[in-house]
C-alpha cells in the first residue's frame, strides 16, 4: 500500500503514559505503521517516553488535539483566544519532539462548548487568525494542522468539510489543511465523493471510523464508495483507525459512550485487514 495506516491509542486511554506501551506492542507485530496520542494532558515527558518507545519499535507517531472552553480559538476575549493558540504551540513542540508530521483534530474551536446559534462569520475570522498564527509556528517545526470537521452534537463550527474548506481559504496558509471522519461524514455530509472531492489535495489524513465506532468494515460506512474517491484524488497520507471503547471512563463519559462497540483488539485486528484489502482494491 501506498498509505500507512495507523491506529489511535484512545481505544485504551486518552491518558499517554507507560501503560500503553504493551499496546503499542502488540500494534507493531499486528502490522500498524504508527500509533495516534491524544493531546489530552500536559505531562511532556509521558510523550516522549511512550513516542520514543514506537519510534524504537519502528512505528511512526501522529497527535490528535482537541480544545477545551478556556482555550478557545472563537472565543470574544483575546486572552482566551491566545490560550488557544499556546496550546497549539505546545502540541506542536510534542509533536516536534518525536518527529511527528501530523497533528490533527477539530481544534478550530473548542470541542463540545455551544453558542446555542449557528456560527458567525466574526467566529471564522476569529479561528483563521489563531490557525494562520499556528500554522507559522507549525512551519518551522515541519508540522502539517489537520482540521477535521465533527458532527452537530460536539460542534457548531464545522460540522462539514465545506465549513472546513471555508477555514482553510480564509487561512490560506500551506501548513493548515484538512482531515477527514467516515464517522462524522456519515452523519452530516450529502455525499461522501463530494466531501472528498471538495477537500482535494488540502487532504492529509483520514480518520477510518465504523458508524458505531466499532470496527472498520461491520457497519454501514460506504466504505467502497469512500475508498474510491480517496484514490481517485491520489491520496497518500494516513489512514487512522479511531474507535471508542469504556476502557477509559472518564474520557468514555465526555465523550458519550454509553456501551461497548467493539473489543479493542477486535478492531485492531479485522480493522487492519479491512484497510488493507480496501487499499488493495483500489490501490491506496
Amino acid at each position: 500500500m501506498n498509505c500507512k495506516i495507523g491506529f489511535n491509542l484512545l481505544a485504551w486511554s486518552a491518558v499517554v503514559s507507560d501503560d500503553l506501551r504493551p499496546m503499542v506492542d502488540r500494534l507493531k507485530e499486528i502490522g500498524y505503521d504508527g500509533v495516534e496520542f491524544a493531546m489530552a494532558q500536559s505531562d511532556t515527558d509521558a510523550y516522549k517516553r511512550l513516542g520514543k518507545h514506537a519510534i524504537d519499535l519502528g512505528m511512526e507517531v501522529n497527535f490528535v488535539l482537541a480544545l477545551g472552553a478556556d482555550e478557545n480559538p472563537i472565543h470574544e476575549s483575546p486572552a482566551v483566544r491566545q490560550k488557544a493558540l499556546d496550546k497549539m504551540k505546545w502540541a506542536i513542540d510534542r509533536a516536534h519532539d518525536l518527529d511527528a508530521k501530523v497533528i490533527c483534530g477539530p481544534f478550530h474551536s473548542a470541542f463540545a462548548v455551544f453558542a446555542m446559534r449557528p456560527p458567525t462569520e466574526q467566529e471564522y475570522h476569529w479561528s483563521s487568525d489563531i490557525l494562520r498564527q499556528a500554522g507559522d509556528y507549525a512551519s518551522r517545526a515541519g508540522v502539517t494542522l489537520a482540521l477535521e470537521a465533527i458532527n452537530r452534537f460536539e460542534c457548531y463550527l464545522c460540522n462539514t468539510v465545506a465549513q472546513v474548506d471555508k477555514i482553510l481559504k480564509e487561512t490560506d496558509h500551506p501548513s493548515v489543511k484538512a482531515m477527514y471522519d467516515t464517522h462524522h461524514a456519515n452523519i452530516e455530509e450529502k455525499g461522501i465523493k463530494e466531501s472528498i472531492d471538495l477537500l482535494g489535495p488540502n487532504l492529509v489524513h483520514v480518520h477510518i471510523c465504523e458508524n458505531d465506532r466499532g470496527t472498520p468494515g461491520d457497519g454501514h460506512i460506504p466504505w467502497d464508495e469512500t475508498f474510491q474517491a480517496l484514490a481517485s484524488n491520489g491520496y497518500k497520507g494516513w489512514l487512522t483507525i479511531e474507535a471508542f471503547t469504556r476502557n477509559d471512563p472518564a474520557f468514555a463519559d465526555a465523550i458519550n459512550v454509553w456501551r461497548e462497540f467493539s473489543k479493542p483488539w477486535d478492531v485492531a485486528r479485522d480493522g487492519l485487514a479491512f484497510i488493507k484489502r480496501m487499499g488493495e482494491k483500489y490501490n491506496l
